[in-house]
């Protein structure tokens, strides 16, 4: 599914790459996990998925000694590309990045978590739900995007956002609010898959059915695993594993991720039998 690798003929690149690799098959096993559509190009699939794995371009000053970013590659999604800035896979300049934007936590399998979400948007909201996502989300076509993004930069978070918001990144938009929530929600299921498979959970629990089990049990056993691994990672003074808090708002835009993913499934499992018959 890749249209862009980077350039190996970059020192240190090989690597990146490989971070980038790695981080994109965990995101394909939840997806499929999940039972949600996609497909690339070689599937006919009406929104193909597609990853471009870029670098920033770099020119050298007159003098021939100091190195300047010419073109910055932005990460992000559009039409079905999802385009991740190589750099996201160096931890010394992401770390720089998650204390500038004073995000909690920022990792390369995050971002690809959160494109997604606007993939998804895209192939299973755009002209199918549009109102409903409204209705939870608010008005995505009543605020100008690049007027958002200006604000958010330029003044921050809107005031109280944890009251409403999974993220200070989701108060920018409602496309950013519902990426964000994605995000948040594929690493509930991602969090609970793994702790399920090395035996985190008691044994007395039922095994999770991530494809029937209640979207409240989910997150009930999330909050219960998360204050557990976050005093963990406090004891070693590391970041919480999970920074956030699931206010009513919050768990309710979460409800809607969950029915969201449950109707691809549907479509997917539809399209799948159509094919057969066909």
């Amino acid at each position: 599914m890749n249209r862009i690798v980077p350039d190996m003929t970059v020192p240190g690149n090989q690597g990146k790459w490989a971070s980038l690799e790695a981080a994109k098959r965990r995101l394909i096993y939840t997806l499929d996990l999940l039972g949600l559509p996609y497909g690339s190009v070689y599937d006919g699939f009406p929104l193909q998925l597609t990853f471009d794995f870029k670098g920033n371009v770099v020119q050298l000053t007159q003098a021939g000694t100091d190195a300047v970013v010419a073109e910055k590659v932005i990460t992000g999604h559009s039409g079905g590309a999802i385009t991740i800035n190589i750099e996201e896979a160096d931890p010394v300049e992401r770390e720089k990045l998650r204390v500038d934007f004073g995000e909690s936590r920022r990792t390369l399998i995050g971002h690809f978590h959160h494109e997604i979400g606007h993939y998804y948007w895209q192939l299973l909201v755009q002209n199918t739900c549009e109102d409903d996502c409204k209705a939870v989300f608010g008005d995505h076509s009543g605020i100008n995007y690049s007027d958002a993004m200006y604000r958010y930069y330029q003044y921050g978070a809107q005031r109280n956002w944890q009251q409403h918001y999974i993220s200070a990144y989701a108060s920018m938009h409602p496309w950013e609010d519902f990426a964000e929530t994605f995000r948040a929600y594929l690493e509930m299921i991602t969090i609970l898959d793994t702790a399920e498979s090395v035996h985190l959970l008691l044994e007395a629990e039922e095994a999770v059915d991530f494809q029937g089990t209640l979207f409240e049990n989910l997150l009930i056993k999330y909050e219960e695993l998360g204050i557990k691994l976050n005093e963990m990672n406090r004891t070693l003074g590391l970041l919480d594993a999970v920074p956030e808090v699931f206010t009513q708002a919050v768990v309710q835009k979460m409800r809607f991720i969950h029915k969201l993913v449950k109707q691809g499934r549907l479509l997917k499992n539809s399209s799948r039998r159509q094919a057969v018959f066909a």
